[in-house]
């Protein structure tokens, strides 16, 4: 992808993102011809504003195939940057899976022989890997660690399509619908909407080819969250009712629909709805009634343990602020936010709290909650509480004049550049 293909991608025209910058409509051109390239003070905002790192610009700019260039004028095998990687393992995988749909048709006998070699046991390996995976994904402070290891597995799980029989192939897809779930997670949590919309576009795929609904209901889930976190809340509401009409198929011991209905409420908040956002939260509540696990800690983590903040954030959406302050409040003394835990949740309680004290006026709710997650982000490196605390600034604009305040707001800005 290219620097205007991200630039549509986003909903910008060149005036407007020229307009933003301070520079020409045809200064914007020249950048996505080649012709020239920003300037280095201009980078840090035009990275900002189409949601990549620096490093992520130069390839959008085209720069990275030029330095990967070898004497020979080909590609260097040492170009590790993670868009083109999880773009070649994407469209790896999609061809695989083509291939061995085929593989469906043909006689007996040639299946066989074209999938001679193939080591069983395979599946069962992939699954393990995923749900350890998963596993570490939850733990770390910090996502980025986790990255490669990622690629690796999935790139090993592409080549497996190529080796299995056809027999294989549902039980594999699951496999895929799981890890590129994940891939989804870490490019969201990296600010790289596009690619986390194309993993949970294939795991979806895959989820459907598997014949796992609840599989296939959790990645439309997560998809959904990019249009929430785009406010398109009504595309949003589009794609949970397709989610809740899979998740229906689904195993009715798991928490899939609750977790459906708690991603709603996000939606129906969105739009201003008080009366259907509290009927999706009271729905999501009754996973408390399930007799089991409910969840299997990987894909679908949803337990409940964390509808207190889901109800908090609803209620701010919707401007009740006592409501959401004495919901996030029992969120924040809850054991589940206690250090250890996700790094992200805690981070948009503390935002929230936060939020709510910029819409009072409130400087010392401002700063002592700001504060705190700014910590958060800093030590996790999250994307997520990193971008809810951008967000944080514009609620504080009638409060920049409080040396705190403005002191907080610098500290966010230095932030979003590192």
């Amino acid at each position: 992808m290219g620097l205007a293909e991200r630039r549509k991608v986003l909903g910008y025209s060149q005036e407007t993102l020229a307009q933003a910058l301070g520079v020409d409509r045809t200064t914007v051109g020249r950048w996505e011809c080649g012709k020239s390239e920003p300037q280095p003070s201009l980078r840090p905002k035009l990275a900002e504003m189409l949601q990549v790192d620096l490093a992520d610009l130069d390839s959008l700019l085209g720069r990275s195939q030029a330095l990967s260039q070898d004497a020979a004028g080909s590609p260097s095998s040492d170009d590790h940057t993670p868009g083109v990687t999880e773009d070649m393992i994407r469209r790896e995988f999609l061809r695989a899976i083509t291939v061995t749909g085929a593989l469906a048709a043909l006689p007996g006998d040639e299946v066989e022989e074209l999938s001679e070699g193939a080591h069983r046991g395979a599946v069962a390996d992939f699954l393990r890997m995923n749900a350890h995976l998963w596993q570490v994904y939850q733990l770390a402070h910090s996502k980025g660690p986790v990255l490669p290891v990622v690629h690796e597995q999935l790139g090993t799980l592409s080549r497996a399509f190529k080796e299995r029989s056809s027999t294989e192939v549902p039980s594999l897809c699951g496999a895929a619908g799981d890890l590129f779930q994940l891939a989804g997670e870490l490019a969201f949590d990296r600010n790289r909407y596009v690619d986390a919309a194309s993993s949970y576009a294939v795991a979806a795929s895959a989820s459907k080819d598997a014949g796992a609904f609840d599989l296939w209901a959790c990645a439309l889930i997560r998809h959904a969250y990019i249009d929430l976190h785009e406010r398109r809340y009504q595309e949003a509401a589009n794609l949970l009712s397709a989610a809740e009409r899979i998740a229906r198929r689904g195993d009715s011991e798991l928490s899939t629909r609750h977790w459906v209905a708690a991603v709603q409420a996000e939606a129906y908040a969105g739009m201003d709805d008080f009366t259907a956002c509290e009927r999706a939260l009271d729905k999501a509540e009754q996973v408390t009634h399930l007799t089991g696990l409910g969840h299997n800690g990987g894909w679908l983590r949803f337990d409940g343990s964390r509808l207190a903040e889901e109800r908090g954030a609803r209620y701010l959406q919707l401007g009740r602020l006592d409501l959401a302050e004495k919901a996030l409040m029992t969120a924040l003394g809850q054991s589940a936010l206690a250090p250890g835990h996700s790094f992200r949740r805690r981070g948009a309680v503390l935002v929230d709290l936060a939020v709510i004290g910029a819409k009072r006026r409130d400087v010392d709710q401002v700063v002592a909650f700001g504060r705190k997650a700014l910590r958060l982000a800093q030590e996790s490196s999250s994307g997520y509480v990193a971008r809810r605390l951008r967000a944080l600034r514009v609620e504080c604009g009638p409060l920049a004049g409080d040396g705190r305040v403005a002191g907080l707001e610098a500290e966010i800005n230095a932030l979003g550049k590192t």
